[in-house]
């Protein structure tokens, strides 16, 4: 049995939360870059000239790379061997957000109440953990913050298995090209595919975790993946949607079991800042 201490976690958070809004990950950016480059339409080739260069800015002067910091949400995988000193893992989380985001000068985008009372928590918690129970001693946390333009851009589909691959991909094409420029094209996309309505959505965060260029393991999704990226790049929205080669950066999809009589599909987006760290302890 391993102890972590609860500070531990605490300030690894905190800074995560901070690393995250200030500096895109490296596969991320390369993919910008040969998006760039890649792009024949001199106002979208300017347009991701011009990400290019805030993602810079926001590394080089530790300022956020968008005033939407993103709803906090964490993917953890907590070993069977680990004991959490001094506090529950949930209580880590929040309070490091608290502080990660406090001491980041991070936009708090929160609200207590959906409907009734939609008062700002003002420290962007409660931050949404989704936890995995895995083997061995090790804690892994990796956070993506999901800005609310991308994030409102979701969909779900409870489409029938006879629907079969053909729906698939059009219900992904659909929900990513009718999106426009509202999650700040290009994007990058997750899409998970089976479970249940809830797991499914879950699904599609995890897709985005995955780093952009590595393909699925599996041939079969592997090629899903290309003709979804090639289908939504064909649509012509282009960057900010305002037209050009480049809709979407890449597209990752998971999958798992499902109800024979079900064949769940969400699509879970991301801008082209698709901000994510992950931390071992």
């Amino acid at each position: 049995m391993r102890t972590i201490n609860f500070s531990t976690i605490v300030n690894t958070v905190k800074q995560m939360c901070v690393d995250a809004a200030y500096v895109l990950p490296d596969d991320v950016l390369a993919r910008i870059r040969q998006a760039r480059d890649d792009e024949p339409f001199p106002r979208a080739r300017d347009i991701i000239g011009q990400i290019i260069e805030n993602a810079n800015i926001a590394a080089t002067e530790k300022i956020p790379i968008c005033q939407d910091t993103g709803f906090a949400v964490f993917f953890v995988k907590m070993g069977c061997d680990v004991r959490i000193d001094g506090g529950n893992l949930i209580d880590a989380v929040n309070e490091g957000t608290r502080q990660g985001y406090a001491e980041g000068y991070l936009r708090g985008s929160i609200v207590d109440d959906p409907v009734f009372d939609r008062k700002n928590t003002s420290d962007n918690t409660p931050a949404l953990v989704h936890m995995d129970l895995v083997d061995g001693d090790r804690l892994e946390i990796t956070i993506l913050p999901k800005g609310g333009g991308c994030e409102n851009m979701s969909g779900l589909a409870m489409l029938k298995p006879a629907d079969g691959l053909a729906g698939i991909i059009k219900f992904v094409r659909d929900t990513a090209v009718n999106a426009g420029g509202n999650p700040c094209p290009p994007t990058v996309i997750g899409v998970g595919i089976g479970g249940t309505a809830d797991a499914a959505s879950v699904l599609a965060k995890k897709a985005l975790l995955r780093p952009v260029g590595i393909n699925h393991v599996d041939d079969r999704y592997a090629k899903l993946e290309s003709n979804l990226l090639d289908e939504i790049n064909a649509s012509g929205v282009g960057p900010q949607g305002l037209g050009g080669k480049h809709t979407a950066l890449w597209v990752s999809v998971e999958y798992m079991p499902c109800h024979i009589a079900s064949m769940p599909v969400a699509v879970s987006i991301n801008c082209h800042a698709a901000r994510r760290v992950t931390a071992a302890l």
